[in-house]
């Protein structure tokens, strides 16, 4: 989050392709390292942890103006909305990738140690493969730019930019959903079912991941769903009005809000019902990252679209999942030492303790009865 600013800075002046290489080739070795650090040095593992967002930054602050640079029109919206598949499908990968090999060892540690061999295929592919291409070539805006501007200016042109500014803060508001989500999700859904008692609670180290699977699932299809339809949605309004962008994420930010209430009614009832609002709510979420980042390409200049694309990452990070998972928790901890949750939680406790009372009272009355019984039973003959 932090190092966003600095790729958006180098990403405007210099080879792109190489800045995203070297980023990819750092965020993978940095994973794999990770994972062989013990116990004893978790300060170490924590560090490594917040370092893997170097490698990220690069990336998904630079590849969306090579794909700015290539394509413009329909067919940038088109090729960002496959671009932009990335982040549920590989969101939703992660979840199953992980969980499997954390089960097939028997270790979380593998977990980490998989998708550095994915990173590193990916980094090769771009360093040989992906072309470099003039800022501006696409909107052949690239014999018109003669000159730099400095950093200060350009971020003077985007504060003033109110569909740069409005946007960043609805990627904010997304990126603060999923956050909470992929955190929480899974456990609540673990825990309605053991409240519904169609699951055991879980007292082993490693536990059932099966939540985490069906979510890693159900956010790969959807994440495939929402962009495309996102897409196609906008290109077809965009032949009705000039606002297509801002509506189509607008309607639906506003569906996926119902939805995600839905989804904590309805699992008091049914996971399945649960489940079905989880994709229908994260389906009309996902619909607004590709369409965000093509508002971005037509509102920003080629020269300052790195930058651009950094300090909206940044922001979204700033104000969305890089807190939005601890700030739920601390709500939920609050709320749960309330004087009303106290009082439930004590008369649920008291009723708990009449029951295990009542079993013991007749486990009692079975054991003096029988007890007898047991005695001569034992005597010898």
């Amino acid at each position: 989050m932090v190092a966003a600013p600095i790729f958006g800075y180098l990403g405007d002046r210099f080879n792109r392709k190489i800045i995203l290489s070297c980023g990819i080739f750092f965020w993978s070795a940095v994973t794999l390292s990770s994972s062989f650090i013990t116990k004893e040095y978790y300060w170490l593992f924590v560090l490594s942890r917040g370092l893997v967002g170097i490698g990220e930054s690069s990336y998904s602050s630079i590849s969306p103006t090579i794909i700015g640079d290539l394509f413009t029109n329909n067919s940038r919206t088109m090729m960002l909305s496959v671009f932009y598949l990335a982040i549920p499908l590989g969101s939703g990968l992660g979840y199953i990738l992980g969980s499997s090999a954390k089960e097939a060892a028997g270790d979380w540690h593998w977990a980490l140690r998989v998708s550095p061999v994915l990173g590193m295929t990916a980094g090769t592919l771009i360093l040989f493969f992906v072309p470099e291409p003039k800022r501006g070539h696409a909107d052949q805006l690239g014999g018109r730019i003669k000159h730099r501007t400095s950093w200060l200016c350009d971020m003077k042109a985007l504060a003033k930019n109110r569909s740069y500014v409005f946007s960043s803060l609805a990627s904010a508001a997304v990126s603060f959903a999923t956050g909470a989500f992929g955190m929480w999700i899974p456990l609540y859904l673990f825990r309605a079912q053991v409240v519904q008692k169609t699951a055991e609670a879980c007292t082993k180290d490693i536990c059932s991941s099966k939540d985490s699977l069906i979510f890693g699932a159900i956010t790969c299809v959807t994440g495939l769903l929402g962009v495309v339809i996102g897409a196609a949605t906008t290109r077809l309004c965009r032949q009705k009005t000039e606002r297509a962008d801002p509506l189509v994420c607008a309607v639906s930010m506003l569906g996926s809000a119902i939805f995600v209430c839905l989804i904590f009614v309805v699992a008091k009832k049914s996971i399945i019902g649960a489940y079905v609002c989880i994709f229908i709510g994260e389906t009309l979420l996902f619909l607004n990252w590709a369409i965000t980042a093509d508002i971005l390409m037509y509102v920003v200049i080629p020269t300052r679209r790195a930058t651009a694309v950094a300090f909206q990452g940044f922001t979204s990070h700033l104000l969305g999942d890089a807190g939005s998972p601890y700030l739920i928790g601390l709500v939920r901890l609050l709320y749960s030492r309330s004087p009303c949750v106290y009082a439930r939680l004590c008369m649920l406790d008291l009723t708990v303790l009449e029951r295990k009372h009542s079993e013991v009272s007749e486990s009692a009355k079975i054991l003096s009865v029988s007890a007898p019984e047991l005695i001569l039973q034992a005597k010898p003959r």
